[in-house]
């Protein structure tokens, strides 16, 4: 019994280091800054938040939510401070690729996000480059 306790332990811990370590280290990613009764937040993942991750945007740049009022900000390199929620910013890493400030409503967010995942393969392209040199 306790070698099976000790298999199904270390079980565990290898797939949560090969979780690590397969996980890219610089994945992108779509952090949504919000506040606590956000009615733009609320009415985002109504329209938007249920399919998100089903969608391939979803699976291209995974949805991290944020509360905005907690100083989480530093933990990326943003290009200014996320002052209105909903602020969606597009991360490769902990660098800022873009935003989406607002929620401007479904059809007009689907449109700015893929302008966005464009603007994220450029600056993935970019780096790439800077990093062969």
């Amino acid at each position: 019994m306790r070698n099976l306790i000790r298999k199904q332990k270390f079980s565990l811990i290898l797939i949560q280091a090969i979780a690590l370590y397969a996980t890219p280290a610089h994945a992108l990613e779509l952090i949504m800054f919000e506040t606590k009764g956000c009615i733009w937040c609320k009415k985002w993942r109504e329209e938007v938040g249920l399919i998100y991750e089903r969608t391939e945007e979803g699976k291209i740049a995974p949805l991290r939510s944020i509360d905005m009022t907690v100083n989480t900000q530093t933990q990326f390199k943003l290009r200014a401070p996320v002052t209105i929620s909903p602020t969606f910013v597009m991360v490769l890493g902990e660098n800022e690729v873009g935003r989406i400030t607002g929620y401007p409503g479904e059809d007009f967010f689907w449109a700015l996000l893929s302008k966005l995942l464009d603007k994220a393969k450029l600056f993935e392209t970019n780096r790439q480059s800077t990093l062969i040199k």
